[in-house]
Formats: structure tokens, C-alpha cells, sequence
């Protein structure tokens, strides 16, 4: 148990529409499987992978959300201290891609991340093995470039750039992770039990976001 707690934990959200592919490509990342039964994610769901990243060994926390307007309430409790953040389309549906830049937009307003220009963000546009599409790659990449984020094609059901995606969010989260630390060993200086009560209360007060 120390063992494992002296590993970095990363956390990582996959958002996106819902039936996009977000829990097929959770899975096939972490368990190396696909099937064609298609369930709706209720709420949330997550899976934990142990890695290298950068010769550093981490725990990969893999959270999944559900993509339909009544779990929208559940966002700053799953956004909260991610490390980075995987936009999932379809293809072979514009009206997933366009709903990227609402996604990207209500991450950072519900996750409050002390940066939000240098948050880490992925694009996976999924279900590549399919004959039919409505967002061309060029159109995906044009808009990746105007936000800053990096895009990868992917099928879950083939596998396709699965772990690629993941290997470069997670050098991503680690990189955010270890820069976010250094921010709070520097800001938080904390000499008696005083001050530390009087800065919960002002949290507890605080309108915006607890993370």
C-alpha cells in the first residue's frame, strides 16, 4: 500500500456526447477489449491503469462521463483536480463534433483549474473504421490547432491509436500535475493551527469552486 501511494496519482477525464466511444476507449486502453453491446455510462464510471511515464511510475485514474444533459450537475465533482482532459467525437457525426467547444467550455468552468490556458487537452476523434464520416480530418485538426490541443484518430474497436493517445496524456497530466504541485508548495505557507482554520472557513465561504 505505501508502495502504491508513493506512485503519482493521475487523473484524466474522457468527455464528450453521449454513444461517441468515451467507455469503449476506456477499455480498450486499460483491458485491451471491445464489444459491439452498446451501454450507456449512468452517471460516472473509471478504471485505473499503473504506468511509466518519463521513467516515473503513476497510477493512470481513467474517468469516464456520461454524455446526456442530466448528469451535467455531476461535473465539478468529476472535473475537480484532473490532470488533463480527453475531448471523444465521432466521425461519422458532425453534431458530436461541434458540441467539442460547449465540452471544452464547461470543463474548465466546472473544474476551476488554476491555469485553464496551459490545461492539458485531447482530441480523439473515434470510430475511424467505419466507411462513413461527417468531420473530415483536416476540419478536426484546423479546430485543435485554434485551441491548443492535440488530435488523434482512433478506433476503439480496432485499436487504433488507443495507446498513443493515452501515452501523450499522460506525459501531459504529468507534466501539469508536477507543475500544479510546485504552484502550491510556493503559495501555501501554513504556520499554526490558526491560520489553517481561518483559511478552511474562508473555503467554505468561497463562492467559486472548492477544488
Amino acid at each position: 500500500m505505501m508502495a502504491e501511494w508513493s506512485k503519482s496519482h493521475l487523473k484524466v477525464v474522457l468527455v464528450g456526447n453521449s454513444g461517441v466511444g468515451k467507455s469503449s476507449i476506456m477499455t480498450r486502453f486499460v483491458d485491451h477489449r471491445f464489444t459491439n453491446m452498446y451501454r450507456a455510462t449512468i452517471g460516472v464510471d473509471f478504471l485505473t491503469k499503473e504506468m511509466t511515464v518519463d521513467q516515473s511510475p503513476v497510477v493512470f485514474q481513467i474517468w469516464d462521463t456520461a454524455g446526456t444533459e442530466r448528469f451535467h450537475s455531476l461535473g465539478t465533482s468529476l472535473y475537480c483536480r484532473a490532470h488533463c482532459c480527453l475531448l471523444v467525437f465521432d466521425v461519422t457525426s458532425a453534431a458530436s463534433f461541434s458540441a467539442l467547444d460547449g465540452w471544452k467550455k464547461e470543463f474548465l468552468a466546472q473544474s476551476c483549474p488554476t491555469e485553464p490556458a496551459s490545461f492539458p487537452f485531447i482530441v480523439l476523434g473515434n470510430k475511424t473504421d467505419l466507411d462513413v464520416r461527417e468531420v473530415s480530418m483536416n476540419r478536426a485538426q484546423l479546430w485543435c490547432e485554434a485551441v491548443g490541443a492535440q488530435y488523434f484518430e482512433c478506433s476503439a474497436k480496432e485499436g487504433t491509436a488507443i495507446d498513443a493517445a493515452f501515452e501523450v496524456a499522460a506525459k501531459a497530466a504529468l507534466h501539469y500535475f508536477r507543475s500544479n504541485a510546485m504552484d502550491h508548495r510556493e503559495e501555501v505557507k501554513i504556520t499554526s493551527k490558526q491560520e489553517t482554520n481561518s483559511k478552511q472557513s474562508e473555503v467554505l465561504r468561497s463562492p467559486q469552486c472548492n477544488c
